[in-house]
């Protein structure tokens, strides 16, 4: 089986692909410090809970975090005998290379989520992720990642707002009542959720016209559920498209290096 790891400035998510489904998906927080040895206790023991047999034989990772990826290959080398395959490393074949400029440095997760977008709707899409920051990622007609938009991530804005302004409160992200607030709570979770909004509307139109393409956008990462409230911001959501990315970069690679 495959383990599909995909590691976020936050997050580091763990799933198990069986060629067909995700048999269970399992999610920690992203430390440097983490051992080959403390992900394999971790890990095993979520699985066996899960009453699932640990029988890896492949593994494939995605890191925004470069530190962490020593230990995650040394985890896939000493546990489970493999060499795993890192998206953005030179071995790492995709299914449609990346059309940016000279030089440039691809987040591999904005690889991957091209490669899942496209492999699950077809081209001409911008895959908008939810994560530390907010992502917009151009997928052309053939699956290649041509360029997007990085922006300050809704949680991240939050925690900004609260660090440089000591009066205002640490606030979870829900959708206001309205557009104008009567007391501090309800001003910052109107802001922060109709400049979310706009952000995205904005965002998305400005890409469409340059493209002169009527694109269709696809929101992922965990608040995009939340913000699909509200309607017409997405299309499409699919909440587990970075781990399908996985599985497909992974798939080519075996049908191309046989």
């Amino acid at each position: 089986m495959l383990l599909a790891i995909d590691c976020g400035n936050t997050n580091t998510v763990f799933a198990l692909w069986d060629g067909a489904h995700f048999l269970g998906t399992w999610r920690t927080a992203t430390e440097v410090t983490r051992t080959a040895d403390q992900y394999y206790v971790w890990l095993v023991s979520l699985m066996e809970h899960s009453g699932i047999a640990p029988d890896i034989s492949e593994v494939i990772i995605s890191s925004t975090v470069p530190r962490v990826v020593f230990n995650l290959r040394v985890f896939a080398d000493r546990y489970w005998n493999c060499r795993p395959l890192v998206v953005g490393r030179p071995d790492c074949l995709l299914p449609a290379p990346p059309r940016v400029d000279p030089g440039t440095l691809v987040g591999p997760d904005r690889l991957v989520n091209a490669a899942g977008a496209h492999d699950r709707f077809g081209g001409d899409l911008i895959v908008v992720d939810f994560g530390t920051a907010t992502t917009f990622d151009v997928v052309d007609t053939d699956g290649a990642y041509t360029g997007g938009i990085i922006a300050p991530g809704v949680n991240l804005s939050l925690e900004a707002l609260h660090q440089a302004a000591a009066a205002l409160p640490h606030i979870d992200v829900s959708r206001p009542a309205g557009a104008i607030g009567t007391n501090t709570l309800a001003c910052m979770q109107a802001g922060i959720w109709y400049g979310s909004v706009g952000m995205v509307r904005e965002c998305c139109a400005r890409i469409r016209e340059e493209r002169g393409a009527p694109m269709r956008v696809i929101g992922t990462g965990g608040l995009a559920p939340l913000f699909g409230e509200t309607e017409g911001l997405f299309d499409i959501i699919d909440l587990d498209l970075t781990m399908h990315g996985l599985t497909v970069i992974h798939r080519y690679n075996k049908d191309n290096n046989t």
